[in-house]
Parts: C-alpha cells; structure tokens; sequence
C-alpha cells in the first residue's frame, strides 16, 4: 500500500480541512460544466450533453452518455486520455474507449489504468502495467499506486491535454478507484491538465453517509483523505469534494453529470448492465453489504473471497450455528442471517470447509451495512474464541482509527460502537452537503 497523505490532525480528533467554499466554488466554476453550488436542477442545466434537466421517471443517462451525445464538444481540439476499466461501458456494452476512438470527433491517444487494470485481468492488489492496447493500439499507462510527481510525469509523457476519468465505484471509503480519482486529480493539477469526470451512479444510493469517518494519521490507499466509510456520494460529487476540501492546488475541474438519477435509486433502478467492478464485487447486491463486510478483510475470518458471494458469506475453521444465532437476536434492521457453510477457491482457509453466516438483505432501504459490519464483528468475538485481528492491525485503515478495534476489544456492544462516530460522522454530513449534484 501507499504511505499516508501527509498531513496533521487535530489534537483529539479528526480533521476536516475547509479552505473556504465560496473560493473553491469560484475556482471550480472558471473550468467547470458542473455548478458551482448544490441542486439538481442548476447541476443538470450547466451539464455537457442534452442540457435538460433529470425528470422523474425519464430514463437515466450517464455522463458519457451526455457528452457523447452532444458531440464531445467540451473536448473539441483536445488531445484526450482517459482512466477507465471495464465498467466504462455504453448501454449496450459497448467499451466506451473503443466508441470514442472510433468517433473521428474527439482525439483520444492514451487510456490509464487503475488497480485490476483497464481490461481488468488483474486480481486485487494487481494492475496490468503499460502496455499498448491489442483492439485499439492506444498506449495504456499504468496508475496503480502511483501518485504526485511521479504519476503527474506520466500525465505529461503521454502528451494529453485533458484527462477523463469514468469507473464505476460502490460507495465505500475502502473502494480504491476513489482513490485513483483523488491521486489522478492532484496529478493533473501539477502537470497542468484539465480534468473531467464522467459521471455515474452510486449503486447504493446516495442517501445519507454513514460509518465512521478516516482519521488522517491513518491515511492509505483504501483512505487518502477524511470521508465516511459509507460515503454515499457520486463520483463527480467525490471529485468536487476533493477539490474544494482537500487538494492544495486545485485542478480544472469540469464535471458531466447524468440525467434521471434520484439520490434513492439503487443500481437495478438505472436500468444500467452491470460490470463488476474488480473481480470480488461480481453484483450489486455484493455492493449493498461491501461497505460494511469488507471489515472482515481486517480479521482471520474468511470475508467470502474465492466464493460465489464474497462479501454476503463469512466465515472460519470452528464457527457453528451459535454466531448467526447471536447475531440474529440483535434484531437488525433489513437483513436476515443465515447458517452456512463453504470452501473458497482462494485466499483464507483455501479448500477447506469453513462455518459461518450468509447475508440476506430483504428489505435495502432499512439496512444499514456499516452497523450490521459491526454487529458481525461483535457478535463473531462473542461466538468464536478463535477470533482475532490482522496482526497488521489493517482493520484501523479500514475504519479509519483505532477506535472500532480497542472498543470492540474492550467488549463493547454494537451500538456503542456505532454511537461513539456519530460527532464526526455530523460534521462531515455538513461539509458533504455543500457538494451533493442531485436533488
């Protein structure tokens, strides 16, 4: 993993720089196709692409889609590049790289690369290094794990103008391409590009965020900068926040929104194909428990990885029928647990038959994953005497603190747990809202 962002916090607690939001904003708007304040109506009006506003009902339209179809003219004269995998598709599954090399009205000479890869034959913690792309002969460039002046060279070697940037994410802190998006941005601010993010759904939702909120001295690759672990955010809204909070030198910033998204949609509401993301996130319903099962990565537990449902099944060598009995007696909202049982093909306790519960989400709107990952801890603590945390102590980089760890060591309950977040989880809603897009 990457060092830390360098930066201070504040003595006994979290940081939440604020550089003032009318200068970011004003900054933003000189560059941007995106508003300089809130509400979807003023978002989709200053949006490339049809230029109407999202009306309930209509079909979704994602910023490519836009921008496609008002002729690329925001990247008219430009030498283009653009960080992408394979969940930057059209509608009909199209690879948007090979659309907009094909299309004579827009100049597309590089593709960058993030973790899994721009084809995504890469497994987690792997990317496809540089290579020149079999269908398109455009060279790809490798970004994973590149950041600041190193990846900001390879944004000038590859002679582009404008970088795009257009994955899809699943709304949790931990989920690297966010990541990609922040070192991509401060990149092009010191290499002198501009920069544009294509827009799409965050599969989840983008209700209210959730979860604890990353405390800076615990800053890495799966968490630069301090957002809540559920950030329920999208990704053109992520780019705004990172430029009016967190990056020293703002990049120019221009952002294609979609059209007919509601914050309360879920991704089976898009009408949208999925591709999965990286090779473990094969579903939405994946995504649904991710933000808050990915907790497991930070224990000797199996989080399902090498399964059919990673992520949905949990597990270890020793577990019985007593941890999805405990669990189910906390009466969590939304979800239902299961006994099971399973052999991952890979990563923890390889071929071996392991116990533990699978994750059944039957009503989505009440469910809260974050909670529930916590409650799965406790409860696999109280059910398990073989359980520990990564000696790495990695569960402090995925929840952002020690706080979650020594609590739960301490014994106590979920809810205490979940309590002991809520200032900061408050204060970063507050500066969230001044960069939502979409009513």
């Amino acid at each position: 993993m990457r060092p830390h962002v360098p930066g201070t916090a504040r003595p006994g607690g979290n940081p939440l720089p604020r550089r003032g939001l009318l200068a970011a904003a004003t900054a933003a708007a000189a560059f941007s196709a995106g508003p300089s304040t809130a509400g979807a109506s003023s978002a989709a009006a200053q949006t490339a692409g049809s230029g109407t506003s999202a009306a309930g009902g209509r079909r979704l339209r994602t910023g490519f889609e836009r921008l496609a179809a008002g002729g690329y003219a925001p990247l008219d004269g430009e030498r283009v590049g653009i960080v992408t995998n394979p969940t930057g598709i059209t509608r009909d599954v199209r690879h948007i790289v090979d659309v907009m090399h094909a299309d004579d009205r827009v100049n597309l000479i590089a593709v960058f690369g993030p973790e899994h890869g721009f084809r995504g034959t890469a497994q987690a913690g792997g990317s496809e290094g540089r290579y020149d792309d079999p269908a398109t002969g455009l060279p790809v460039y490798d970004t994973y794990l590149k950041s600041g002046r190193p990846l900001a060279d390879i944004f000038t070697a590859s002679g582009v103008d404008t970088v795009v940037f257009d994955i899809q994410d699943v709304g949790a802190r931990f989920y690297t391409y966010i990541w990609t998006l922040y070192d991509c941005m401060e990149a092009a601010a010191l290499a002198g590009k501009r920069f544009m993010v294509l827009d799409r759904p965050n599969p989840v939702t983008g209700r209210a965020a959730q979860g604890p909120v990353l405390h800076k001295e615990f800053a890495t690759f799966i968490g630069r900068q301090p957002i809540s672990q559920a950030h329920g955010m999208t990704v053109a809204e992520l780019a705004r926040l990172f430029n009016g909070e967190f990056l020293t030198s703002p990049v120019p910033l221009e952002t294609v929104l979609m059209s007919g998204w509601k914050r309360t949609q879920f991704y089976d509401d898009s009408g949208l194909p999925w591709v999965p993301p990286s090779p473990n996130m094969p579903t939405p319903d994946t995504a649904l428990v991710y933000a808050g099962t990915c907790l497991f990565e930070g224990t000797n537990l199996s989080e399902g990885r090498g399964t059919t449902r990673p992520f949905e099944l949990l597990g270890a060598e020793g577990i019985d029928r007593r941890w999805a009995a405990e669990v189910s007696r906390l009466g969590l909202p939304g979800v239902h647990f299961r006994e099971a049982y399973f052999a991952p093909t890979f990563s923890k306790f390889q071929g071996k038959t392991v116990g533990g519960v699978q994750i059944h989400v039957h009503d989505r709107t009440a469910y809260d994953p974050v909670r529930t990952g916590i409650a799965l801890l406790v409860t696999a603590r109280k059910a398990w005497s073989g359980f520990a945390w990564r000696s790495d102590n990695w569960i402090d980089k995925l929840t952002g603190s020690t706080q979650v760890r020594t609590m739960i060591d301490a014994g106590a309950s979920a809810d205490e747990v979940v309590a002991a977040w809520q200032g900061e989880l408050a204060a970063f809603r507050r500066v969230r809202r001044e960069y939502l897009l979409y009513g």
